[in-house]
C-alpha cells in the first residue's frame, strides 16, 4: 500500500529523483518499508542480493529473512566481495543523506560499507528515512557543525548514465541500470 507523505521534501525529493531516472516507492513506516522490498525482490525474481552492513540494515536478519535468496552481508558474510557484487542481482544500501532538490543519496562507504554493492550489481536499491531528507547540499553540510561528512560519499542522482560515446546516451554503463529507493516514514 502506497503511502502518501504531507512533507514537501518528501514530495520534491520524489518528483527529483524520478525526473532524473531514479524510481521511489514509499512506506509508511520502517516495517512497511521492508515490506516493499520484498515486494520488489519478488516481482524482480531476484536470486542473489548484496547488502552494506548499516545502519539502520544492520538490524535485520537477512539471512532469516530470504532463506531461499543468495544473501552476502559486507562485513559479516565469508566470501570475495568483489566477485559477490559482479555476480548479484541487486545491491541493497541504506544511506547518510538525501537531498531533496536534486533526488540525490549519499552513500558512504568505509568498514561493512562496500561501494562495490552499490556499482556493480545491475540494480541498486537504497533504503531512506524521511527524516534523513533534506533540503540541498548545503544545508546538510551546514547542519553536520558537530561532525565531519564521511571519508567517501558517493552522490547517485538515478542510473549510471553517460553520453561519452558519440554524444548518444547510454544508461548502466558505468554502473547500475536501475536505481530504486524506498522512503519510508515521516519527515
Amino acid at each position: 500500500m502506497a503511502h502518501q507523505f504531507p512533507h514537501p521534501l518528501v514530495q520534491q525529493f520524489t518528483t527529483a529523483l524520478t525526473a532524473a531516472g531514479g524510481e521511489v516507492h514509499h512506506a509508511a513506516d520502517w516495517s512497511a518499508a521492508l515490506g516493499v522490498l520484498d515486494g520488489l525482490l519478488e516481482a524482480w525474481g531476484v536470486q542473489s542480493i548484496v547488502i552494506n552492513q548499516e545502519a539502520p540494515l544492520d538490524g535485520v536478519d537477512w539471512l532469516g529473512r530470504w532463506p531461499t535468496r543468495a544473501c552476502h552481508v559486507v562485513g559479516r558474510t565469508v566470501g570475495d566481495v568483489r566477485q559477490v557484487c559482479a555476480t548479484a542481482d541487486v545491491g541493497l544500501s541504506g544511506c547518510v543523506v538525501a537531498l531533496a532538490e536534486t533526488g540525490t543519496v549519499g552513500v558512504a562507504s568505509g568498514p561493512n560499507q562496500s561501494r562495490l554493492a552499490t556499482l556493480l550489481p545491475p540494480i541498486h536499491v537504497a533504503l531512506v528515512g524521511a527524516h534523513q531528507i533534506t533540503a540541498d547540499l548545503f544545508s546538510w553540510v551546514a547542519s553536520r557543525s558537530y561532525a565531519p561528512p564521511p571519508a567517501h560519499l558517493a552522490l547517485i542522482s538515478g542510473p549510471s548514465k553517460t553520453a561519452d560515446i558519440e554524444q548518444v546516451m547510454a544508461v548502466g554503463v558505468h554502473g547500475p541500470k536501475r536505481f530504486v529507493v524506498v522512503v519510508w516514514g515521516d519527515s
